[in-house]
Protein backbone atom coordinates (compact mmCIF):
# COMPACT_ATOMS: atom_id res chain seq x y z
CA UNK A 1 0.00 0.00 0.00
CA UNK A 2 1.34 3.40 -1.20
CA UNK A 3 1.87 6.31 1.97
CA UNK A 4 -1.30 8.08 0.18
CA UNK A 5 -3.81 5.20 0.39
CA UNK A 6 -2.16 5.00 4.22
CA UNK A 7 -2.95 8.08 4.80
CA UNK A 8 -6.39 7.81 3.51
CA UNK A 9 -7.23 4.85 5.17
CA UNK A 10 -6.35 6.15 8.26
CA UNK A 11 -8.85 8.79 7.89
CA UNK A 12 -11.58 6.40 6.88
CA UNK A 13 -10.59 4.65 10.54
CA UNK A 14 -10.65 8.24 12.02
CA UNK A 15 -14.03 9.63 10.12
CA UNK A 16 -15.44 6.02 10.95
CA UNK A 17 -16.73 6.72 7.32
CA UNK A 18 -14.95 4.82 3.59
CA UNK A 19 -16.92 8.30 2.00
CA UNK A 20 -12.89 9.45 3.05
CA UNK A 21 -11.41 6.51 -0.03
CA UNK A 22 -14.49 7.43 -2.33
CA UNK A 23 -14.22 10.78 -2.35
CA UNK A 24 -10.65 11.72 -1.35
CA UNK A 25 -11.62 15.77 -1.54
CA UNK A 26 -14.37 15.91 0.13
CA UNK A 27 -14.15 18.37 2.82
CA UNK A 28 -14.27 17.04 5.86
CA UNK A 29 -14.90 19.52 8.29
CA UNK A 30 -17.61 20.89 6.02
CA UNK A 31 -18.93 17.37 5.60
CA UNK A 32 -18.77 16.82 9.66
CA UNK A 33 -17.00 14.27 8.99
CA UNK A 34 -13.62 15.62 11.07
CA UNK A 35 -13.99 18.09 14.19
CA UNK A 36 -11.08 19.21 16.99
CA UNK A 37 -11.54 15.88 18.33
CA UNK A 38 -10.54 13.84 14.76
CA UNK A 39 -8.00 16.17 14.12
CA UNK A 40 -6.25 15.72 17.79
CA UNK A 41 -6.46 12.21 16.61
CA UNK A 42 -5.17 12.45 13.07
CA UNK A 43 -2.25 14.18 14.66
CA UNK A 44 -1.46 11.17 17.45
CA UNK A 45 -2.15 8.63 15.13
CA UNK A 46 0.19 10.40 12.18
CA UNK A 47 3.20 10.40 14.85
CA UNK A 48 2.92 6.86 16.10
CA UNK A 49 1.98 4.96 12.55
CA UNK A 50 4.22 7.69 10.27
CA UNK A 51 6.49 8.79 12.62
CA UNK A 52 5.45 12.61 11.89
CA UNK A 53 5.23 15.25 14.61
CA UNK A 54 2.59 17.46 13.10
CA UNK A 55 2.64 20.53 15.77
CA UNK A 56 -0.73 21.76 16.38
CA UNK A 57 0.45 25.18 15.35
CA UNK A 58 0.65 23.94 12.02
CA UNK A 59 -2.81 22.53 11.03
CA UNK A 60 -4.02 25.15 9.01
CA UNK A 61 -7.86 23.66 7.84
CA UNK A 62 -7.55 25.74 4.71
CA UNK A 63 -4.55 23.53 4.21
CA UNK A 64 -5.77 19.95 5.94
CA UNK A 65 -9.68 20.06 4.93
CA UNK A 66 -9.44 16.97 2.44
CA UNK A 67 -8.00 13.38 2.41
CA UNK A 68 -5.89 14.07 -1.01
CA UNK A 69 -4.17 17.27 0.53
CA UNK A 70 -3.79 16.04 4.17
CA UNK A 71 -1.62 13.05 2.47
CA UNK A 72 0.39 15.62 0.41
CA UNK A 73 1.16 17.77 3.53
CA UNK A 74 2.06 14.59 5.41
CA UNK A 75 3.94 13.47 2.55
CA UNK A 76 6.25 16.89 2.31
CA UNK A 77 6.77 16.21 6.23
CA UNK A 78 8.08 12.79 5.46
Amino acid sequence: MDFKNEVITLLAEICQDDVVKENPDIDLFDAGLMDSFGTVELLVQVEERFGILVPITEFDRETWNTPNKIALQLADMQ
